[in-house]
């Protein structure tokens, strides 16, 4: 059977039987997979402790007919070493793996964009580069601009009409004018705008400023946002702790 290398990020696991795991990876070149890694639950097991969520690892494994299976893992770097420790960041963290999974729909598709975007997303959280929420929504919003769902932040979603504009539609794909409002539209601050704008782009520098109003009208509106377009919520974001 055929053998390949790559780096991945850990989604989740389950058990399978009584010694092992379905691992469910990120990779960088293969895209969203699950594969089979055998006897990682045993207490003797060399690799195990590698293969647990938010690890990014080195994988080589090779393909099987449902399942591919894990032959070799070296660690790269365990960020949930450093996230698991406090409730927030470890909640952000689930939240980012489990929409990096909704994200991926396709297995064995690759996503390379996306898999950068996990993966400096929880090097952030895990070194603390950024306040927590904001590393949070920026991941957010730029996987749905990746996915091609980015909200329209300064000009009309609809009619491309220069703003900044007062109303946000979830339905009409962001900042709309009075004359394209449809009869559901929230009525975001400029400053709440402003904020997501920065974020999309990664000015971080106006992103840091922001105050703690426009943070978490931002956070409602992305997650909002999200959920309309995913269809359904992410289980692990209700969970999130706001500071």
């Amino acid at each position: 059977m055929a053998t390949y290398r790559d780096q991945a990020i850990v989604l989740r696991t389950q058990k399978l039987g009584e010694a092992d795991r379905i691992i469910t990876l990120f990779t960088k070149e293969h895209g969203r997979l699950r594969a089979v890694a055998k006897g990682v639950r045993r207490t003797k097991s060399r690799w195990g402790a590698r293969l647990e969520p938010a690890s990014l690892v080195d994988l080589q494994l090779y393909q099987g007919k449902n399942l591919d299976t894990v032959t070799q893992a070296e660690g790269i770097e365990n960020f949930g070493d450093a996230l698991s420790g406090d409730y927030q960041q470890w909640t952000i963290a689930s939240a980012i793996l489990e929409s990096a999974e909704r994200f991926t729909a396709q297995e064995h598709e690759p996503a390379l964009q996306h898999y950068v975007l996990v993966v400096g997303a929880l090097r952030a959280l895990a070194h603390k580069t950024y306040d927590p929420s904001l590393i949070l929504d920026a991941y957010l919003l730029r996987s749905l601009a990746v996915a091609g769902y980015a909200p329209s932040t300064t000009t009309c979603s609809r009619c491309d009409a220069p703003g900044p504009h007062k109303y946000f539609s979830l339905v009409g794909g962001g900042s709309v004018c009075i004359e394209c409002k449809p009869s559901a539209a929230a009525i975001p601050t400029p400053e709440t705008l402003a904020l997501m704008g920065n974020l999309m782009s990664g000015q971080w520098e106006g992103a840091v400023e922001s105050d703690a109003k426009s943070r978490r009208e931002a956070s409602g509106l992305i997650a909002a946002y999200l959920q309309w377009h995913l269809e359904r919520g992410l289980r692990s974001l209700p969970l999130v702790e706001r500071i």
